[in-house]
C-alpha cells in the first residue's frame, strides 16, 4: 500500500499518513525502517498493514 505523511514528531519518530484510498493511519516508531531518520509532511511511502489494521513496516518512496 502506498501513503502520503501528514504528520511526524520528530522526538518520538511516530505519526500518522494517509493512504492512497483516503484511510488515514496512526504509525508508531517501531513501524520505521531501520533507514529512515525524519520524515517530512507529503512525502511519500510504503506501507506494510497487519491484518489487524495496525500499520507494521513504512518504507520510504523511492526518489526520482
Amino acid at each position: 500500500m502506498q501513503g502520503t505523511v501528514s504528520s511526524f514528531d520528530q522526538a518520538t519518530r511516530a505519526g500518522q499518513l494517509l493512504t492512497d484510498d483516503g484511510r488515514p493511519l496512526d504509525f508508531p516508531a517501531e513501524s520505521l525502517a531501520d533507514h529512515i531518520r525524519h520524515l517530512r509532511v507529503g512525502q511519500r511511502v510504503f506501507v506494510e498493514i497487519e491484518s489487524s489494521g495496525e500499520v507494521s513496516s513504512i518504507r520510504i518512496w523511492p526518489q526520482r
